[in-house]
């Protein structure tokens, strides 16, 4: 007679019946080409409307004559609703079904995509991607969460790299496409343009992604939900990995809103289109993200932050130069870094939350937009302030932050180890 299920959801790779049965997604195994194509077809919507309007904020602080500060409002707008949103949404997750979550987030997100061109004023562009904003928060922790259930543990840094590069892409693509929409048609139809290869998108998405077969549902019941939320909240490894999440995202979030900016004024005078061919950098991110779990295979997780906080820094550092060659060299090293540790540390989250990891995943999500969020404002505060210096020196505080955090965890984990040697020693 079978185990009665409890309720809560299945650990794959931890108790595999000997018996034929549904075994975890790996590579070679059959529907891991499909969960990664249609995985990454999500990730690439995702980033591609998330951040739709980061690379026309100069075309939208001129049109509707605001300040650098105001029109980062509609990049800040989306990712501060996706950070509000995404917990609750996370739990309804939890009841009805990682893949029902992310398909309705999908269709929504894709929708008020086909309405954000025609936004008559600031306020209604930034409303309409506050919407938006709240719909994608449906993806990322429910995607997460599907990977730790479907997917072998030895397999899933790997998979959820994927999953981030299709964000490093969508990131990429979308910026690319709306710059050069824009230069010739207008910052309107940049965003359409864009809407309308997510809507290709999410149809890729329902034709490729296989069933669940490891999700059990698990009780609404807010106490239920809120006593999974604490113990997250309570565990240590956890916190730092949020924390390592959110100064991350701040160092990105500050960059690429502010870099349009940067390179449309003096001494580059770039124009639209080329500005938004400059996000190609983001292929670098494809590669670093999709990566990781060799990196972490061959130096360990901590080590892995270490060189992303490292790759970061100088990525910064060499911003600063008054040369083209100079700035892109520095976002190279700058997306490499941030995609690297990004993996890293969600790939963390995943793996060590063994139940309520679609709030788990949450948690890191909402850490990490609230981090895009306050990167995006402040960095643009401060480059309309004091220029790009500013908003350097903004990120590099962040990423001491994640070195911090990361040192500190590396002793930790030696305080730990030390008890263990001594008692078998005895």
């Amino acid at each position: 007679m079978p185990p009665a299920h409890t309720g809560a959801p299945s650990i794959p790779g931890a108790s595999i019946p000997s018996s034929p049965g549904p075994q975890p997604l790996s590579p070679g195994r059959p529907g891991y080409r499909r969960m990664s194509l249609a995985l990454f077809a999500a990730g690439l919507a995702t980033f591609a409307l998330l951040y739709s309007t980061q690379a026309l904020l100069p075309a939208i602080s001129g049109d509707f004559g605001v300040t650098a500060g105001q029109a980062s409002w509609t990049v800040s707008a989306a990712t501060g609703a996706l950070a509000l949103f995404v917990l609750p949404l996370s739990a309804l997750s939890e009841r009805f079904g990682r893949t029902r979550m992310m398909t309705c987030g999908m269709a929504l997100a894709v929708g008020v995509a086909l309405l954000v061109p025609f936004a008559p004023s600031l306020e209604w562009l930034v409303a309409l991607r506050a919407v938006q904003g709240a719909a994608i928060a449906g993806i990322p922790a429910s995607a997460m969460a599907y990977l730790a259930e479907e997917v072998r543990p030895k397999a899933l840094v790997g998979a959820i790299g994927l999953f981030v590069a299709g964000n490093s892409i969508g990131g990429m693509s979308g910026r690319i496409v709306t710059g050069w929409a824009a230069q010739l048609w207008g910052w309107r139809a940049g965003l359409l343009t864009v809407g309308l290869m997510a809507l290709a998108c999410a149809v890729a998405f329902l034709a490729l992604l296989p069933r669940a077969r490891f999700f059990r549902p698990a009780s609404l019941e807010p106490r239920a939900v809120g006593r999974t939320v604490a113990g997250h909240l309570r565990d240590p490894l956890l916190l730092r990995l949020y924390g390592i999440g959110a100064l991350f995202m701040t160092v990105f979030g500050a960059v690429y809103t502010v870099i349009g900016y940067r390179l449309v004024d003096e001494p580059f005078s770039l124009g639209q289109g080329v500005v938004g061919s400059v996000f190609l950098v983001y292929l670098v991110g494809t590669v670093s993200s999709a990566a990781a779990g060799q990196l972490v295979a061959r130096i360990g997780r901590r080590g892995a932050l270490y060189l992303a906080v490292t790759t970061t820094a100088l990525g910064l550092l060499l911003s600063l130069a008054d040369s083209l060659a100079g700035v892109l060299a520095g976002l190279v090293l700058i997306t490499a870094g941030f995609f690297a540790g990004h993996a890293v540390a969600s790939a963390a989250v995943s793996r060590t939350a063994t139940t309520g990891r679609a709030q788990a995943s949450a948690l890191y999500q909402s850490a990490y937009y609230l981090g895009s969020s306050a990167g995006g404002t402040l960095g643009a505060l401060a480059y309309h302030a004091s220029g790009w210096a500013a908003t350097v020196g903004i990120a590099l505080v962040a990423v001491v932050g994640v070195a911090s955090i990361t040192l500190y965890g590396s002793r930790v984990a030696r305080t730990e180890r030390r008890p263990t040697s001594l008692a078998a020693m005895r």
